[in-house]
C-alpha cells in the first residue's frame, strides 16, 4: 500500500501540567478541558483552563497506544535549524522529536509518521517507545505558564501517514499534510561573501564585485540571481566572532556603507538581484521599559510586546523601500527564547525568560512576528529566515535555512550540517519553503573537490544555492564548476531531484539518487572526520 494519510484516533491518555511546581494530572481532574475533535483524517487539540490562576496552564501530554515493531528505526526534525545531529535511530524513548516523527519497520518496509501542522498554538515534540506515542504540547509564555483567561487556544492539529512506501516518500508526505499553504520560491540562487568575509573588511565596493562575478558565472540565464549583503554592513561589522549588528536598522546604521539604496542600486546594475541580512529582535539603543532585555552587548527585543512589532514592520518597510528584494533576518529564535536548538531539549524557552504579554503562547508569539515581517515584506518580497522556527514560519516565509552553519574554513563543517541537514530536511522542500542547507564556499583554507561534490549535490536538488567565492580561489577549473552549478541550479535542479539512500545508517549520506543516476561521495578527506567541537576553531557566528 503507498503512504497515505490515516485516520488519527482518540487519544487514549491526555495529561496536564498547569505549573512546575503542580505536577501532572488527567485532563478530566485538572481544570482544563482538552478536546481533539475531527480535522479530516487529524485531529485537533483545543485548550481552555477554568479561571485558577488566570487560567494557567504550562503543558499537555496526550498518548496513544501503538506496537513500535522491535528494532524500529525513528526519526524526528529540529526546533529550529539542525545542527548536523538528525539521525534515524532506535527507539530512545525519552527522546524529544520535535513537530514530527517517524518510524520506520526494516523487517516489513513500511513507515509510519505523526506531526503536527504548521503554525499551531504550541511548541510540539513527539516521544516514542515500544508500547505506544506521546505527544507534548509546551503551551508556556516563555519559560511561565501561559495564561489563557476564558480562551479557547487551538494548540495542535495531529496528522498520521504510513505505507509501504520509502522512508523519504514517507517523509515527503507527512511533510505535505502537515502544511496547506507553503509559499517556497525558486529558483532561489546567488552569492553571499560571508563564508570568505565573515563580515570583515568588506564594504560596498566588495559587494558589487561579488554581484559582479556571480554575473558573470551564471551569463546569460533568463533567471537572474540574487546578490546578498550580510552581516557586518552596520557600524561595528563582526569583531572577534561576534556580530555588532544591531537595530535601529537605518541608513544612520549603515557603517562604512554609506546610502544603502545606493548599495542596492548598484548590486541592480550588475543584473543581480539585491538582498540583505538582518538581525530584527537585537537593539543597539536601549528600547523602553518591559520591551526588551539586556542581551549580547545590547537588548534583545520581546516580541510579545506591541512596540517591537511596530519596530521590527517599519525596519522591514524601510530595507525594502531601499531596493532590497530578499531579507534574510536571522537570530530571532536565539532573542526570543534564550536559547539555541541544541539546548533546548524538551524545554524550547531557556530559564528566566518572562514575556511581557503572558497570555498568549510562544508559538503564538513567533507565528505574529513572522506574519509581521511577512507582510513588511509585501507580497513580492522573498523572506528567508535563518534562526527561525521553520515549522512555525512555514507559509509565512519563502525560504528556510534548516541546518546551522556550513563553513569557508573547516570542510568538517560544512560536511557535519551542510550535508546533514539537506539529507533529513530535504522532504521540506517546496512542501514548508525553500530549503536552504547553507552556502557552498570557495576559499583556501578548504578542499575545492569536497566543496564541488557539495555544490553540485545541491545544484541538483533544486534547493537554494549560495555561493561564497574568495576572489584568490578563482581559477577556470574553479569557474567553470561554478558556472555548472549556478545555471543548473537557475534551471530549478536535476528535473528528477535527488534522494538519500544510505540515511538509515549515517549522518552524512553519501550514496544519492539522481532519477536513474546513483552518485556515490566521499565527505573525508585524508584524515577522516573529526571529534572535535568545531564552534571555536571555524569562529563561525
Amino acid at each position: 500500500m503507498p503512504t497515505t494519510e490515516q485516520k488519527v484516533p482518540e487519544p487514549d491518555l491526555v495529561r496536564v501540567q498547569r505549573a512546575a511546581t503542580t505536577g501532572w494530572a488527567l485532563a478530566a481532574r485538572s481544570g482544563v478541558r482538552v478536546t481533539t475533535e475531527p480535522a479530516g483524517l487529524g485531529r485537533a487539540v483545543v485548550v481552555q483552563a477554568d479561571a485558577a490562576e488566570g487560567g494557567a496552564v504550562s503543558r499537555v501530554h496526550l498518548r496513544w497506544r501503538r506496537t513500535t515493531p522491535a528494532g524500529a528505526l525513528v526519526l524526528g526534525d529540529a526546533w529550529e535549524r539542525s545542527y548536523g545531529d538528525l539521525a534515524w535511530q532506535g527507539v530512545h524513548p525519552e527522546r524529544p522529536l520535535p513537530w514530527a516523527a517517524l518510524v520506520h519497520d526494516l523487517d516489513a518496509g513500511t513507515t509510519w509518521g505523526a506531526g503536527v501542522e504548521v503554525r499551531g498554538g504550541a511548541f510540539a515534540c513527539w516521544t516514542v517507545d515500544p508500547d505506544g506515542v506521546s505527544l507534548w504540547l509546551d503551551l508556556r509564555a516563555g519559560a511561565t505558564p501561559v495564561l489563557l483567561g476564558d480562551r479557547a487556544l487551538a494548540a495542535a492539529v495531529v496528522r498520521w501517514v504510513g505505507g509501504e512506501g520509502s522512508p523519504f516518500a514517507t517523509q515527503q508526505a507527512l511533510w505535505g499534510a502537515l502544511c496547506a499553504d507553503p509559499r517556497p520560491t525558486g529558483p532561489l540562487v546567488g552569492c553571499n561573501n560571508w563564508y570568505y568575509a565573515y563580515g570583515r573588511g568588506f564594504d560596498a565596493d566588495a559587494v558589487v564585485r561579488d554581484a559582479h562575478v556571480v554575473a558573470e558565472l551564471v551569463g546569460d540565464h533568463p533567471v537572474r540571481p540574487f546578490g546578498v549583503v550580510d552581516d557586518g554592513w552596520t557600524p561595528g561589522g563582526v569583531a572577534d566572532g561576534l556580530s555588532a549588528s544591531g537595530g535601529p536598522w537605518d541608513a544612520g546604521r549603515a557603517g562604512s556603507f554609506g546610502d544603502m539604496a545606493e548599495v542596492a542600486a548598484r548590486i541592480a546594475a550588475e543584473g543581480v538581484r539585491p538582498g540583505i541580512w538582518f538581525r530584527p529582535l537585537l537593539a543597539r539603543v536601549e528600547p523602553p521599559a518591559r520591551q526588551g532585555r539586556p542581551w549580547d552587548g545590547g537588548w534583545a527585543l520581546d516580541p510579545s510586546h506591541p512596540g517591537t512589532l511596530e519596530t521590527v514592520g517599519a525596519d522591514v518597510r524601510r530595507i525594502r523601500g531601499w531596493g532590497f528584494e530578499l531579507l534574510k533576518h536571522d537570530f530571532s529564535t536565539y532573542e526570543a527564547l534564550g536559547q539555541w536548538g541544541p539546548t533546548m531539549g524538551p524545554r524550547p524557552a531557556a530559564a528566566g525568560i518572562t514575556p511581557y504579554d503572558r497570555s498568549r503562547t510562544s508559538a503564538e508569539v513567533l507565528v505574529d512576528l513572522y506574519a509581521t515581517i511577512r507582510d513588511g515584506a509585501g507580497d513580492d518580497g522573498v523572506v528567508l529566515g535563518c534562526n527561525t522556527v521553520g515549522h512555525l514560519a512555514a507559509g509565512l516565509v519563502e525560504a528556510q535555512r534548516t541546518g546551522d552553519d556550513t563553513s569557508g574554513r573547516v570542510w568538517e563543517r560544512t560536511r557535519r550540517m551542510g550535508v546533514n541537514t539537506l539529507a533529513f530536511r530535504l522532504a521540506q522542500h517546496g512542501r514548508l519553503f525553500t530549503v536552504d542547507a547553507d552556502c557552498v564556499a570557495s576559499t583556501p583554507e578548504t578542499p575545492w573537490a569536497l566543496n564541488r561534490r557539495f555544490l553540485d549535490l545541491v545544484a541538483r536538488s533544486g534547493t537554494a544555492l549560495f555561493v561564497s567565492v574568495d576572489p584568490a580561489t578563482r581559477t577556470d577549473a574553479v569557474d567553470a564548476d561554478l558556472s555548472a552549478a549556478l545555471r543548473l541550479a537557475l534551471d530549478g535542479g536535476s528535473p528528477a531531484g535527488v534522494e538519500p539512500l544510505d540515511w538509515l545508517g549515517t549522518t552524512t549520506p553519501a550514496r544519492w539518487r539522481d532519477g536513474a543516476e546513483v552518485l556515490d561521495l566521499g565527505w573525508y578527506d585524508a584524515v577522516g572526520a573529526d571529534p572535535f567541537d568545531l564552534t571555536d576553531a571555524t569562529d563561525d557566528v
